[in-house]
């Protein structure tokens, strides 16, 4: 696959592919139509299955009449509690999160929340399942609900863990210095329930080979569903594969393992043949995960310069009363801004609704909305610019963690977007920048997202044409992970891209970890690279001992790959192509497995990336109109291997942080706890028209301690900070503070 004459010289005749903004090697199959997605895939026998969702929020299935949907040709099975296998514990034994959740799996009569699986059709047709599935008539005996989130906080609960830190946290004394303070800030910040969205639904085909089972899910975690799907079902992990190489969009949304996965195999099992099961998009708004409401109340206090003082966030996130999931929405307040006095504390309040789940920058959106804007309360209050405020505050040192960060380029961030935008030009005082009938105001935030990493393994082959296969079982979920590998093997092994494939997204593969929390490249990438350079040692070794190889007996440090040719460093001329090397040992194969991890820097340092976004708003001083012309964003986020997939992420990033601020709210009737507005009519996300100038920079970092490759993820920090930058633009711009999202003109009126 060629991605540009340019990306085919060898290693010899250009630059390093790494950080080169390299055309996706993907993006031939995806816009003509030629990369399968899971509801693409066709096997033959396959039929088609249709979930059931309730609803009500809270009940006791009394009777499914499926007398209706039975008689119609072509249906051939419809699973209910009454008649679906039993699972082992009853379906309980799902591993839990990240990979597994709390499933709806038709083992008992039970309604614990609004659009909960409740039966599967399975038909001959698509269009037949789903005609089916609308004809059963389902009888409930309606249970105490709970739905009421201010009455839930009464009983909110502490979580165990907060993303393995402690879901409390105390440093120093807040309550002396708050009350000594000479400026103080006390608000409470409210952020809705929100959905993921992705253009791909989630989609499942289950085919079982006899106690084997194959499944092509739309997942961005092949081994957390392999793990969970064969615990759930009462098999060996071995006996169950995961494939998905190409996924439409994830979000978080995917991380998890859903009931429809394991109704998909039970089904299958059930009729004796392939079935696939597509989730509707109304049905999105259901049983696959949300982002939870959160209210969060905020006390900020300074001296009268402007330095922090003390700080406290305690934050009451939603949940559901089957099973906790935590919003960490202040953890990046123990860590953001320099201040020996920090309180943070987290409550869970159970409620009748599906399980949330990690939805893009999960804990980093909604609370980052918060604490920038308290921060920017304070400026006003205290009487200093808002980018002088982050600047008297910065942090040299985690102060909660009391580690070096590993690398921080944040000063940058705030000069070099600052002068890309103008920020000089901002009049101090709210609601007086006008243009016409438009309200201008200017706002800015702090954008961060710690830099994960976990284990991964990856391998290399050589093949007979001197090309090489690199796979992994890390997934692409349209960031460009084709991409950025391609590039990492192709430089460690001095080959052209279009000799390197790489194969991804199969439980079958070397193992990686979950394709979340921005942590795909810094994960994968260096197992790629310490396996590519094992096989091309290996490949060294072979030439050596080859008495017919112009390289025999060269000393190992000696010889080198250029565009596919082993050659003396000294003497290029000298040496032979791998092909022709390979051709002389037919059926030995030359390949090496790697396993990377974080080693002791994972405990000596502490690992974000960050940036600052600003933004200029308009609203329209009669009608309320909001509007975002123009945003900028530097962020620091180590090396990009791709620098034009790398920026897209951010781009993306930015835009939702629009969303977000002025647009996402999944609406539930406070009566009944269904979701009103399930369909993207309804739930709003910005269109072209919504989305101003943005304009991007990257801060140059380097960061030898993060991974070996110095990469930071990309894929969410780019929310982070915009939707806050908006809010005080919106202050600014009209004299009125939001503190409730989305912000829509009726908060303005």
């Amino acid at each position: 696959m060629s991605a540009g004459r340019e990306q085919e010289q060898g290693a010899g005749e250009r630059a390093a592919l790494v950080g080169r903004p390299v055309d996706r090697v993907d993006g031939p199959l995806k816009v003509c139509g030629q990369a399968k997605y899971v509801a693409d895939v066709a096997v033959p026998g396959l039929v088609h299955a249709t979930m059931v969702l309730s609803t009500v929020s809270r009940a006791r299935v009394r009777r499914i009449d499926t007398t209706a949907a039975t008689a119609l040709p072509g249906v051939l099975c419809v699973m209910t509690h009454e008649n679906a296998p039993r699972l082992p514990e009853g379906g309980r034994a799902a591993i839990k999160p990240p990979a597994g959740r709390t499933l709806a799996l038709l083992q008992d009569d039970q309604v614990h929340y609004d659009r909960q699986p409740i039966a599967v059709v399975v038909a001959e047709s698509l269009e037949v399942s789903r005609h089916a599935a609308r004809l059963l008539q389902v009888d409930y005996e309606p249970l105490e609900t709970a739905l009421d989130f201010e009455a839930g906080k009464v009983g909110a609960h502490p979580p165990k863990e907060a993303q393995g830190q402690t879901p409390d946290s105390v440093r120093g004394d807040v309550a002396p210095h708050w009350n000594a303070a000479a400026h103080r800030v006390e608000a409470v910040y409210t952020t809705p329930t929100e959905h993921h969205n992705p253009l791909e639904t989630h989609a499942t085909l289950a085919q079982w080979h006899g106690e084997r089972l194959t499944l092509h899910d739309s997942t961005q975690y092949v081994y957390g569903v392999q793990t969970s799907v064969a615990k759930t079902l009462g098999i060996a992990p071995e006996q169950v594969q995961v494939i998905n190489p190409y996924v439409g969009g994830a979000f978080g949304s995917k991380g998890s393992t859903w009931s429809h996965v394991v109704l998909c195999a039970m089904a299958a099992r059930a009729v004796g043949r392939p079935v696939r099961l597509v989730v509707e998009r109304p049905q999105m708004f259901g049983p696959v995960g949300n982002r939870p409401r959160t209210e969060q109340h905020l006390r900020l206090a300074s001296d009268t310069a402007g330095h922090l003082t003390a700080v406290q966030h305690d934050v009451w996130a939603e949940t559901s009363r089957i099973e906790d999931w935590l919003e960490t929405s202040a953890l990046l307040t123990r860590m953001l801004y320099s201040c020996e006095n920090v309180a943070t504390s987290h409550r869970l309040v159970g409620l009748d609704i599906p399980v949330p789940t990690f939805q893009r920058a999960p804990g980093e959106s909604t609370g980052s909305f918060a604490l920038e804007s308290a921060l920017d309360e304070l400026a006003v209050a205290a009487g200093v610019d808002p980018l002088a405020m982050r600047l008297l505050n910065h942090a040299d040192r985690d102060e909660h963690k009391q580690l070096p960060f590993s690398s921080k380029s944040l000063r940058a961030c705030y000069e070099q977007g600052a002068a890309a935008f103008g920020w000089s030009r901002r009049d101090p005082r709210p609601a007086r920048q006008r243009d016409g009938d438009w309200q201008v105001g200017y706002g800015m935030g702090t954008a961060t997202y710690p830099s994960k990493r976990m284990a991964a393994e990856a391998s290399a082959c050589w093949r007979p044409d001197g090309s090489v296969l690199v796979r992994c079982a890390t997934h692409d979920l349209g960031t460009g992970t084709y991409t950025a590998l391609s590039q990492v093997a192709a430089d460690t092994l001095g080959l052209p891209l279009r000799c390197v494939q790489v194969e991804i997204g199969d439980s079958a593969l070397p193992q990686a970890p979950v394709s979340g929390g921005s942590m795909t490249i810094a994960s994968v990438a260096p197992a790629v690279q310490d396996a590519c350079r094992a096989a091309l040692a290996r490949l060294v070794e072979l030439a050596l001992g080859d008495a017919a190889s112009p390289l025999y007996q060269v000393p190992h440090e000696r010889v080198q790959c250029v565009g596919g040719r082993l050659c003396r460093r000294d003497d290029p001329a000298q040496g032979e192509s791998v092909a022709a090397l390979l051709a002389r040992h037919p059926g030995q194969r030359v390949e090496a497995r790697a396993r990377s991890q974080p080693g002791a820097e994972a405990r000596a340092y502490s690992r974000h990336a960050f940036g600052a976004v600003f933004a200029e708003v308009r609203v329209d001083r009669d009608l309320g109109e909001i509007r975002v012309p123009r945003l900028v964003g530097a962020f620091a986020v180590g090396r990009l291997l791709n620098e034009k997939t790398g920026r897209s992420q951010l781009l993306g990033g930015m835009v939702w942080g629009v969303s977000m601020a002025l647009h996402e709210h999944t609406l539930r009737d406070p009566r009944y706890g269904r979701v009103v507005n399930a369909n993207l009519a309804e739930y709003h996300v910005p269109v072209n028209a919504d989305i101003g100038k943005i304009e991007l920079i990257v801060v140059p970092e380097d960061d030898p301690h993060v991974n070996p490759l110095g990469a930071k993820g990309v894929g969410e920090i780019g929310i982070t900070g915009v939707v806050g930058a908006i809010a005080n633009a919106v202050y600014h711009a009209t004299g009125q503070r939001v503190r409730e999202l989305p912000i829509t003109l009726d908060r303005l009126i």
